[in-house]
This record gives structure tokens, C-alpha cells and sequence, in this order.
């Protein structure tokens, strides 16, 4: 049994192994990690979401995510 076994699924995360207990939707994974959802752009599996589908699209075992935040300067 591996690790992602014991703890549900795994997912790559901005580049980095990421374990999941259970699929999350797009808006409550960037909640579990901390991040505001306002400053930032997310890629699944090659494809932009849309902010507005962030509470019905999934991310599950074996995704790959990609959350950029947006910078602002001058």
C-alpha cells in the first residue's frame, strides 16, 4: 500500500505531489490551502477553469493543477 493508499488520492500541485483525502471542488481546494480565491487564475489538467464553474469542477486523483496568483506592481 502506498502513501496516496492510505490517504485517498494524490495530485500534482504547481508542480509538487499533493494528497487529497477526497476529490475537492476548484473553490474548496484553493480554500484548503489557504489561498484567495479573488488573486488567482487555476489551470486543470492543461485546461483554464473558469471562475464560474470553480464550485462544480473536481479535482481528483491523478490531476494536475496549476494556480497561478496574479501580482500586482508599478
Amino acid at each position: 500500500m502506498g502513501v496516496a493508499d492510505s490517504f485517498g488520492m494524490e495530485i500534482t500541485l504547481n508542480g509538487e505531489k499533493h494528497l487529497l483525502v477526497e476529490p475537492l471542488s476548484v473553490v474548496d481546494l484553493l480554500r484548503s490551502l489557504g489561498v484567495d480565491p479573488e488573486k488567482v487564475a487555476v489551470e486543470l489538467d492543461r485546461r483554464i477553469v473558469r471562475v464560474p464553474d470553480w464550485g462544480g469542477v473536481m479535482v481528483g486523483d491523478g490531476a494536475v493543477v496549476e494556480v497561478v496568483q496574479f501580482v500586482g506592481g508599478g
